[in-house]
């Protein structure tokens, strides 16, 4: 009797320790499987629009890429409102406007430089210039700064999924697929 009962412990502790193994082999094998926490931060980003101020340049980053999001005054939009190109490359959300673009010159990849008093970006590499809307105002710059997949999402831009505003101004070649 002594020998069996020793027998039974030792298979019932096997049996716990080879269970409790199972389960940490599972929980490391789902882990491994899971993308990285920088992975999914990469693939979107959600803006909360109403921090940002008037005619003042923020930086956000999206996918190791700087985007422009600059917030139009109410004179920047009665100027963008004058000439339909400038209207149509600006987000509109709520009542505020919005030139939201991905910072590398359509040129050769350079950061622009974005002057408040002046309400314009230059591209100190070549001299190439664009207005408050990101559009090309002095060559070498072969178009516009790209305006990278967006949706809206109440008062928030989600970066990196596209809903209606993208996909139309994809189709009426204000920017190109980033």
């Amino acid at each position: 009797m002594k020998n069996s009962s020793r027998r039974g412990f030792m298979g019932k502790a096997f049996g716990a320790v080879a269970g409790v193994g199972a389960v940490a082999s599972l929980y490391a094998m789902k882990r491994s499987w899971d993308p990285l926490p920088s992975v999914k931060a990469a693939g979107f980003t959600t803006l909360d629009m109403s921090a940002y101020q008037d005619n003042e340049l923020v930086t956000e980053k999206w996918r190791g890429k700087p985007i422009f999001v600059l917030k139009q005054s109410p004179e920047m939009a009665k100027k963008a409102q004058a000439n339909p190109k400038d209207k149509d490359r600006l987000i509109k959300i709520g009542n505020d406007y919005f030139m939201v673009c991905v910072g590398l010159c359509t040129h050769l990849g350079c950061i622009p430089g974005y002057n408040p008093d002046e309400e314009s970006f230059l591209c100190a590499c070549h001299g190439g210039m664009y207005d408050f809307t990101g559009e090309v105002t002095k060559a070498p710059p072969p178009r516009g700064l790209d305006i990278p997949p967006f949706k809206i999402d109440g008062n928030k831009l989600v970066l990196g999924e596209t809903g209606p505003e993208y996909e139309k101004m994809l189709a009426d070649g204000i920017t190109l697929k980033v």
